[in-house]
């Protein structure tokens, strides 16, 4: 399974132009970056969190993690990491744990670090652990739309 059927309806919808960039099993963004051989940066994290409102998507590069208390103050919600287990119905299109950044196309709110704002191309995680999806920076802003978005990550230590 290359690319999940709801991502990938997502992206004809919208008009969006991608590549698929296969490389080796990882288990994680970062590694798939290094798998990949593209910018740890330029790599789409997705982080859930949720309260009882529901989830929230917050997307920051693989290279940085998310700060909660910025995205609980810029959502005015008090969240917490949700567990893997209990996203499989939202995600179930997906290998567990292999979750596309692009929450809108399975209906969650999403916030989104400014930093990616300055790549050129965006590599997304295609809904399995072997490939990514590239897409014009230009087209990841189009797609985050009105998502609320800032500074919400920090380097990883």
């Amino acid at each position: 399974m290359p690319i999940a059927n709801t991502l990938r309806d997502y992206l004809d919808e919208a008009g969006v132009t991608y590549q698929l960039v296969h490389h080796d099993y990882t288990a994680t963004c970062k590694a798939a970056a290094d798998a990949a051989q593209v910018p740890a940066a330029h790599v789409a994290k997705p982080v859930i969190l949720e309260d009882s409102q529901g989830y929230v998507m917050a997307i920051v590069p693989a290279n940085r993690r998310v700060e909660v208390p910025v995205v609980e103050q810029r959502t005015g919600r008090r969240l917490v990491l949700a567990s893997e287990r209990e996203l499989s119905d939202v995600f179930n299109d997906c290998v567990k744990g292999a979750v596309p950044p692009v929450g809108q196309a399975y209906g969650l709110d999403v916030v989104w670090d400014d930093s990616l704002s300055k790549c050129p191309d965006i590599y997304l995680e295609g809904g399995d652990h072997t490939d990514l999806v590239r897409i014009k920076g230009r087209d990841f802003a189009f797609l985050m739309g009105r998502a609320q978005h800032g500074t919400i990550s920090r380097p990883e230590a």
